[in-house]
């Protein structure tokens, strides 16, 4: 279908997500769903001893996916409905089977249960994604376990790291998201059959008052759906704060998302590393010099608005009156598709730009040299102390040196002279011919390889052992 460009466009749809994603939330996927609810509530219902034949459940079947959007349109025009427009739709289709479709449910039998598959799909499509990411992620941390780098607190200059340890800073929160998505995946239940206001008393009349056939009947709508148990209690909806939980992993995915992406950006200055950034591509249309961050901003941009969606799935949940009522309908078309579209975006997204980070060690080498000196003063007053110095008057020479050195850096903008300074004080000279030694930065980074190793070794790799049977997921390429 073509683009009419006089109207709006999502562009979590045209411009950022992968129509994997797009399928699930799709108009197509949502009917199709509700009448394969239809065909399961009908099947269980024969098979407990409902006046169901063979011919109206074969005909639900010949009719799952042909959907006739216009007349199912038109229809609920005439009814206001959404539900009874497509109950109305299909059975012109299975004439056989009209009077059967539906029976015993109310709206929120399609509508609940879709949303919970719907959610469910696209929690697992996100998990294939996070596998794949996590992956990634650890080639990365492997690879540059030992390359030292400034780290920064405050964003001052710290002590040293190593770019392998920072690394492996973003993938464990990647995997605590991992975690907690796998738990939901397991956790979330299927709402079933619940009837207008949960107590299920229209299948009760159905069945003539056998609690048994009830029980069962709900159980096998859920089994037919791939659920293994359906919500205990429900009002006409299953609790909105289900889809709190699910916002709120979703919110947690983006955050750490946000945090790596932001501080992409940040070494992006720093000229240290650099997302992908292509033979023709364009930074500015005033500057053809930059190089902006363009993907990493992209990320932090959608990952703020989801963020804020958890919020928005606390307030409806909390707003609910009684059994239910009917300002969540409006809110949740809207919320939980684009969380999930917008998860997809930025987990494609991050992927691209960590699959194809530039490194560039002679620029991170040239930013610890201009403050490792000041780092490693205790180090050489230690050294010249075990050559005979006296500790507290070293201690103030090499503040004194601090200081000037620091001056000459911010007053005159030159290069971080206090190693020269030192070398010229007769107070080291005992030391001066070792002194560059001391300025080894593969020394100020502690444990940083050994724990890349321990991490890996004994958090990430066994999780992705016991997960290796996710399916792969291949992102489709950046669109924009």
């Amino acid at each position: 279908m073509k683009n009419d460009h006089s109207l709006y466009e999502n562009p979590l749809i045209s411009r950022y997500a992968d129509r994997e994603m797009a399928a699930i939330w799709s108009a197509q996927k949502k009917h199709s769903t509700w009448r394969r609810l239809w065909l399961a509530l009908a099947k269980a219902e024969k098979k407990l001893g409902l006046d169901i034949s063979d011919a109206q459940i074969a005909e639900m079947e010949a009719h799952l996916d042909d959907i006739d959007f216009a007349v199912a349109e038109a229809k609920e025009k005439e009814l206001r409905h959404d539900v009874m427009s497509h109950i109305h739709v299909f059975g012109e289709l299975c004439p056989a089977a009209k009077p059967i479709i539906h029976l015993g449910a109310t709206s929120c039998f399609v509508t609940d249960n879709t949303e919970l598959i719907q959610m469910r799909e696209s929690l697992l499509l996100l998990k294939r994604q996070l596998f794949v990411l996590m992956e990634n992620f650890a080639k990365f941390a492997e690879k540059y376990k030992d390359l030292p780098c400034l780290a920064f607190t405050h964003y001052q200059p710290a002590q040293l790291t190593s770019v392998g340890k920072r690394f492996t800073l973003y993938l464990q929160d990647f995997l605590l998201d991992f975690k907690r998505l796998d738990r939901e995946i397991e956790d979330l239940p299927f709402r079933s059959v619940k009837g207008t206001t949960g107590t299920q008393a229209s299948f009760l009349a159905l069945f003539n008052g056998d609690d048994s056939k009830v029980r069962a009947l709900e159980k096998m709508v859920a089994a037919e759906m791939g659920f293994s148990r359906a919500i205990s209690v429900s009002g006409q909806t299953y609790t909105r704060k289900l889809d709190y939980y699910v916002l709120s992993i979703l919110s947690g995915i983006s955050q750490s998302c946000y945090k790596f992406a932001g501080d992409l950006r940040l070494l992006s200055n720093l000229k240290e590393i650099e997302e992908p950034f292509e033979s023709a591509q364009v930074g500015s249309s005033a500057m053809p010099y930059k190089r902006n961050p363009m993907r990493s901003e992209r990320i932090c941009s959608i990952a703020r608005y989801v963020m804020s969606l958890a919020d928005n799935a606390a307030a409806t949940h909390s707003s609910q009156w009684f059994e239910r009522t009917l300002d969540d309908s409006a809110n949740r078309r809207i919320v939980l598709p684009e969380a999930f579209l917008g998860v997809n975006s930025i987990l494609k997204i991050a992927a691209n730009v960590i699959s194809g980070a530039k490194v560039w060690p002679k620029v991170i080498e040239k930013n610890i040299m201009a403050e490792l000196p000041f780092m490693a003063s205790e180090n050489i007053m230690m050294e010249a102390v075990k050559a005979g110095g006296d500790r507290q008057v070293l201690h103030e020479a090499l503040r004194m040196h601090s200081i000037e050195a620091g001056r000459v850096v911010k007053e005159q903008g030159l290069p971080n002279d206090l190693m020269r300074r030192i070398k010229n004080d007769p107070l080291f000279a005992k030391i001066a011919p070792g002194l560059d030694s001391i300025l080894n930065p593969a020394d100020y980074i502690g444990r940083a390889p050994r724990q890349v190793e321990e991490f890996l070794d004994e958090e990430l790799r066994p999780l992705l052992k016991k997960h290796s049977g996710t399916p792969s997921y291949e992102s489709e390429a950046i669109r924009v």
